[in-house]
Order: structure tokens, then C-alpha cells, then sequence
């Protein structure tokens, strides 16, 4: 019996991405923590990266920002958007969260 290509937590960043156009991987994890039970944070950056070989993802941009963080004062933030591969399904939950954020 052969394991299923797709994932349900890479369809949910999908479904994610799809409203939020472009972000970033701390982002994208916040937001899923707000809609979906718990995952850790290594598990979304897990699948940005098979996402990128899968073609559901791609990188939009790669920014160097200054601040004060425990490491040092820059931080390098890898930017996500869809890919050729990604086929959002347009999840209700989601598009009521996004929604519920843009409404005063």
C-alpha cells in the first residue's frame, strides 16, 4: 500500500497563503495555532520546504531585518507564496479568520 502524497497541515498552510498573498514561517505558524490544533513551529517549516519541492510553495523573498533579538540584531526572514502546485480549496474557517481580522 502506497503512503498519500499530500498532507493536511501543508493544505492548511496552502489555505493559509492563499489569504495572506505572501509570509513568513513564524507568521504562517501563528496563524495555524489561531485556526487548527497544535503543531510545532519545526513542523510548518518542515512543510515549506516539501512544499518547495512539491511546487506548492515558493520563495517570494528573502529580507534581512534589524531588531533586538536573543541571537544577535539581524533576523533573515524567508518569504513564502503559492506555487504552480498549490490547489487551495478555500477552507471556510479560514476565510472567516482572515475575515474576522480585516472587520473593526
Amino acid at each position: 500500500m502506497a503512503r498519500l502524497v499530500g498532507s493536511i497541515v501543508r493544505q492548511n498552510i496552502v489555505e493559509i497563503l492563499y489569504f495572506m498573498k505572501k509570509g513568513y514561517g513564524y507568521e504562517i505558524h501563528k496563524i495555524y495555532l489561531e485556526i487548527f490544533p497544535k503543531i510545532s513551529q519545526r513542523l510548518v517549516y518542515y512543510h515549506l520546504k516539501k512544499g518547495l519541492a512539491t511546487n506548492e510553495f515558493k520563495i517570494f523573498d528573502i529580507k534581512k531585518e534589524k531588531g533586538s533579538y536573543s541571537w544577535g540584531e539581524i533576523v533573515e526572514k524567508t518569504y513564502y507564496c503559492l506555487g504552480n502546485k498549490a490547489s487551495p480549496k478555500v477552507d471556510s474557517r479560514i476565510k472567516e479568520y482572515f475575515d474576522s481580522i480585516k472587520s473593526p
